[in-house]
């Protein structure tokens, strides 16, 4: 990331992270106070993907920091389907458990739609269930998608107008574009955008990005988003992340987002930079949907 983009453009993902897990760890105190068991989030990981890992392990961190507690259930990669079908209903029958995680990807013999569909929509923290899929669409109370739910936020605390903007969203998967666009369009409080939702098949796409006043990237390629793609004083929201070889750092690479930041930066009003931008909003969405499971459970 170059060093002369001024910072006020920076949508610092980490600070407004920590902002979250401190007001999560206040309501937790409290609850202990009042003698009341801290929530509980669970994950399944299956096999030993190292983004997979890395993940389950910051999910683990940041529920201890704000006082939850967190439980892995780790399975080999050679689990039978019908096995992690009954790991999934245990902890849908264990009362000590608000929410869990599936981590995907799941070993190819593995259905992921048999295994989501199977997590009770009332522990589904990730937002993933059909069920909850469908309340969100309908405007429903319910858990949205981490990352999604993330960039909400996100836009929220930056103080990014959305009421009647031109929202584009590049990417069409069911775990960010697709839900990001519907929950912008709702008629509700940091929604109510135009949204235009844009993926391979989208002709005339520069001509399409020049018009947003917000652009979402979720494209899973590097450098996608160029300069010219975009208007002066748009915000520019990057879920992309990859590493890329680079011999001059000691680690022998760099993470880089979708967008070509140095370039698109200098034009916005706000730009998430990568790493440090959604990333940490994703796991701090799962504990703000794990502490609402928890109110809901125990009603």
């Amino acid at each position: 990331m170059s060093n002369n983009i001024d910072n006020s453009k920076l949508i610092d993902g980490k600070k407004i992270a920590a902002e979250i897990k401190s007001e999560i760890a206040a309501e937790i105190k409290l609850l202990e106070g009042e003698g009341k068991r801290s929530p509980h989030l669970a994950a399944i990981l299956v096999g030993e993907d190292g983004a997979s890992k890395t993940y389950v392990a910051s999910k683990e961190k940041a529920s201890k920091e704000v006082g939850f507690t967190s439980s892995v259930y780790r399975y080999p990669e050679n689990i039978s389907e019908q096995e992690l079908l009954d790991a999934v209903n245990f902890l849908n029958n264990d009362p000590e458990i608000d929410g869990f995680i599936i981590q995907l990807p799941l070993p190819k013999h593995i259905s992921e739609s048999k295994i989501i569909e199977a997590v009770s929509p009332s522990k589904d923290v990730d937002g993933f269930n059909p069920v909850n899929v469908g309340k969100m669409i309908l405007g429903f109370s319910t858990f949205l998608p981490a990352t999604p739910f993330g960039i909400q936020m996100l836009l929220e605390r930056s103080n990014v107008e959305t009421a009647g903007k031109h929202c584009v969203v590049l990417g069409r998967s069911n775990i960010v574009g697709t839900p990001i666009a519907n929950m912008l369009s709702r008629n509700a409080s940091n929604a109510n955008c135009t949204v235009t939702l844009c993926h391979s098949k989208t002709e005339n796409l520069a001509e399409i990005t020049r018009q947003a006043d917000i652009i979402i990237v979720a494209i899973g390629k590097p450098f996608f988003l160029k300069a010219d793609m975009v208007k002066e004083g748009a915000t520019v929201i990057d879920v992309g992340i990859h590493r890329i070889e680079d011999k001059n750092s000691e680690k022998g690479y760099r993470i880089v987002g979708d967008v070509d930041f140095d370039n698109v930066a200098p034009k916005c009003s706000h730009i998430t930079p990568v790493p440090g931008g959604v990333g940490p909003m994703t796991i701090v969405s799962l504990l703000s949907n794990t502490l609402k499971a928890y109110h809901e459970n125990n009603k």
